[in-house]
């Protein structure tokens, strides 16, 4: 990608600068989380162009006038507010950190789920393991046990999740409804979302979700609730466990936001038996982010901060991947990329694969 092809034109001032902003970063992050949660960004939004005294923002938040004043002091230096004489205004960093949904999704994200295990980074990068899990239990990876999280993390956790795969849902139906599948295999399918809008989209089409036992019990009261529980069944299956053979008879294998979720060796492994199912009719679809097929820096950016969430909090030793990578892994599971679509929803590529002719 250009940005990452060249150093960056920027001054030895401001490199130095940026160099200071990240030794700050994590009490930048919760300066930014307290001003949104005591609605003093709000406030300020609200206030327009008159602008907002700090005497108001005391009596509307209850804080003391030394508890506002350090919060927009640190809020001036981030550039999320602008202060005229006396008058706090809102600045544009400032504006889409209350607005923007991305922004949102994200922060709740890292602050709820990653942000104290993060501080066992370097011991997950040294061990291999996601040593920052233990703030929320004393377990191996954190996909068994999603149901068992606190609720506002879970909250945070399906949030982050669903908000960049939601976005893909609508362009994405209808490339994988081209080819009419009756029977399509959810590997991986979590809370059942997919699958859901697939018996919306299709009114014939039959889904088996394969997932682990507490993430089925979830998807398939989903399915019961919406009433479509005779058309979506469940394959209980630790992905993991090599010797498992995966649900056969498919006529779509359909993997979301899924593969990043492991090693490139486990990944292998989760293809080639995928690989072992298929006949030569079927077909398997990957929807991933990769961070090299971003369209903007900010996306390759998001991307790259995700894998981190993985290293310390998820398993240890999985990433958001190059597309090459993938690529590779396909090949060596027996199959090939026969369409290969970028700038999907939120910068999501949709490979879809086959078997290669023997």
């Amino acid at each position: 990608m250009p940005f990452y092809q060249s150093p960056q034109d920027i001054s030895a001032f401001d490199a130095k600068f940026e160099a200071q902003k990240i030794a700050f970063a994590p009490i930048s992050f919760q300066v930014a989380r307290c001003l949104l949660k005591f609605g003093i960004l709000e406030q300020i939004d609200a206030s327009g162009k008159s602008g907002c005294l700090l005497e108001d923002i005391q009596q509307s938040t209850q804080l003391s006038e030394y508890a506002v004043s350090v919060l927009l002091d640190m809020g001036l230096s981030m550039r999320l507010v602008w202060q005229s004489d006396t008058h706090y205004r809102l600045d544009k960093i400032g504006y889409f950190l209350l607005h923007d949904d991305m922004a949102k999704v994200n922060l709740n994200f890292v602050h709820d789920v990653c942000y104290q295990g993060v501080y066992e980074l370097e011991a997950s990068l040294v061990e291999g393991k996601p040593k920052g899990l233990k703030v929320f239990g004393d377990w191996e990876t954190i996909y068994p046990s999603l149901s068992e999280l606190p609720e506002q993390v879970k909250q945070s956790w399906f949030e982050f999740d669903h908000y960049y795969s939601d976005h893909a849902f609508g362009p994405l139906l209808p490339l994988i409804f081209k080819n009419q599948p009756k029977h399509i295999v959810d590997v991986g399918g979590n809370t059942g979302k997919w699958a859901l809008a697939c018996t919306g989209y299709d009114s014939e089409v039959n889904i088996t979700i394969m997932d682990l036992p507490g993430q089925l019990a979830v998807a398939l009261k989903n399915a019961e609730d919406k009433g479509v529980a005779n058309r979506v069944k469940g394959f209980e299956c630790n992905l993991l466990n090599e010797s498992q053979a995966f649900c056969r008879e498919g006529d779509l294998y359909w993997m979301s936001q899924f593969l990043d979720c492991f090693s490139k060796p486990q990944i292998l492994s989760i293809l080639k038996r995928t690989a072992q199912s298929m006949t030569m009719a079927s077909e398997l679809c990957i929807l991933e982010t990769y961070w090299d097929r971003q369209p903007f820096e900010a996306g390759a950016y998001c991307v790259n901060a995700t894998s981190i969430y993985f290293t310390a909090m998820a398993n240890g030793d999985s990433r958001m991947y190059h597309s090459k990578d993938m690529l590779s892994l396909i090949s060596q599971a027996g199959l090939y990329v026969d369409e290969d679509i970028d700038d999907i929803g939120l910068g999501h590529t949709l490979l879809r694969c086959k078997l290669k002719p023997s």
